[in-house]
């Protein structure tokens, strides 16, 4: 029973998928955003879910640090019940704040450059999403 671990941005979507397990995070990819077709990014993860033969999705939940949730969280929200209804699997929230600022730390720590950083950050903040929930099962 694999899950998978979604980053959900305005322009980008970062993806990472667990072991069969579900102990470990591993991440996937970066999908771009059809800012004009949001059909085209929930085909995407409909291909990943198949691939994968993911049970279960997590999307991060961006509060804010006084535990409210603004427009963003609010979108992602939105995001997290329409690919529900897509696909018919378990669709949960998982908090996700700081995740991006703890991977873009971890990746400027292991001295990649901006150039590279800016390629992968939303992969490792699913990544870190994901390992998140994963390790509150376990």
């Amino acid at each position: 029973m694999k899950v998978l671990g979604l980053d959900v941005g305005t322009k980008t979507i970062g993806v990472a998928v667990s072991d069969a397990f579900g102990w470990t995070a591993q991440g996937v990819k970066t999908i771009r955003r059809h800012e004009s077709d949001a059909s085209q990014d929930f085909l995407a993860l409909e291909d990943l879910i198949k691939e994968y033969e993911i049970s279960t999705v997590v999307v991060g939940l961006p509060k804010n640090m006084n535990g409210t949730i603004g427009p963003s969280g609010e979108f992602c929200k939105t995001f997290a019940e329409d690919l529900h209804k897509r696909t018919n699997i378990p669709v949960k929230l998982w908090d996700e704040r700081l995740t991006t600022v703890a991977a873009e730390r971890m990746l400027v720590d292991a001295d990649v450059s901006r150039k590279k950083r800016k390629k992968v950050i939303d992969k490792m903040a699913a990544v870190m999403i994901l390992q998140g929930y994963l390790d509150s099962r376990n």
